[in-house]
């Protein structure tokens, strides 16, 4: 017996899926994950050439929507030497019910959208209500989408500045073009409301922000904790495999600390290397993003104090992105059924 398979495109997904849309699919399962209805199974990493090949497997099950899948992503930086795509991969949902594939698609945009809408998330409900100030350390594939994110959910944001400490040329085209990429892509036309810049003194700005969103690839920390100002919140989203780790450890002593999955997070998030250097444990974790979502946990307690969402990214944020997606190409006539 053949199985037909429906198959999206990046480009496909990219005109269909809406920001807004996504953020309603990422509430909703981290409100799930709380309610026990969801189930993360164990992260796959490998490394096949040491800081130039990187693939990894998330996978899960949505039981209140029965739906459960898998996505694999490949991060290939020196891909940009040679032309084609650094990063790429695959998403396959299924029907839990029947084990039929509801669809099989392009990985890298829904990533991209989801990571942005998680990382903003946790702003919003952490960071202090008058926060003006956004950093983003990085300048890579998910800058763009964090930067849209944000503004979005946080509009008080009046100035954005970027930072990518190991390319500053990197950081200067990306200050240049950012204002047409969001218009471009998100249909925001930020010219008159935002101030962007980049970063000329990585500490002076840190201790002028009051929002921190970390994207990096870094295997050392990059923001050192004396920089930090009281108040401030962290949205550690670089930090997704073994070793990697960007701000200094110390300042997870005494912040308030949230996590999208707690035993994803000390594994391989940024608390990886706090927890093994015994800085903290799993006891200093306040809760999970869906435990503050659904009132059960306290966010912020005081504008003093520092806050730290550490998001990995589960697989569950990218299923539903993925059905919402397949949901709206299906009402539009777009993607291709093929046999199998």
């Amino acid at each position: 017996m053949t199985i037909e398979i429906y198959i999206l495109s990046r480009e496909q997904i990219r005109k269909i899926l809406k920001m807004e849309q996504v953020f309603k699919g990422v509430e909703a399962v981290y409100q799930l994950k709380s309610q026990g209805k969801t189930e993360v199974w164990p992260h796959v990493a490998y490394d096949f050439i040491p800081e130039e090949g990187v693939m990894d497997i998330k996978s899960g099950y949505v039981k209140e929507m029965q739906l459960h899948g898998l996505k694999m992503l490949n991060s290939f930086p020196l891909n940009s030497e040679k032309g084609i795509s650094t990063f790429n991969g695959m998403m396959m949902v299924f029907d839990s019910n029947t084990g039929i594939p509801l669809g099989v698609m392009d990985a890298s945009y829904i990533t991209c959208m989801r990571t942005g809408a998680a990382g903003a998330i946790g702003a919003k409900i952490l960071a202090r209500e008058n926060s003006r100030n956004l950093l983003i350390l990085g300048t890579g594939n998910q800058a763009l989408y964090q930067i849209a994110a944000t503004i979005l959910l946080m509009p008080k944001i009046n100035r954005v500045r970027i930072a990518s400490p190991r390319n500053k040329d990197k950081e200067l085209k990306f200050v240049t073009s950012i204002v047409g990429q969001i218009k471009e892509e998100f249909g925001i036309d930020v010219t008159e409301t935002i101030q962007f810049e980049a970063v000329e003194n990585l500490k002076e700005a840190v201790g002028d922000s009051d929002v921190i969103i970390t994207i990096t690839r870094s295997k050392s920390p990059i923001i050192q904790k004396e920089w930090v100002k009281k108040g401030t919140h962290f949205s550690c989203v670089g930090a997704d495999m073994e070793g990697k780790q960007e701000i200094d450890p110390e300042l997870f002593i005494g912040a308030r600390i949230f996590v999208d999955d707690i035993p994803q997070c000390m594994k391989v998030g940024e608390l990886e290397i706090p927890i093994k250097m015994g800085i903290v444990t799993e006891f200093d974790i306040v809760g999970e993003i869906g435990s503050v979502i659904e009132g059960e946990v306290t966010g912020r307690s005081s504008d003093e104090e520092i806050t730290i969402y550490d998001t990995t990214g589960v697989a569950l944020l990218d299923l539903i992105t993925a059905k919402v997606a397949i949901d709206l190409a299906k009402e539009k006539g777009l993607g291709t059924f093929i046999e199998i």
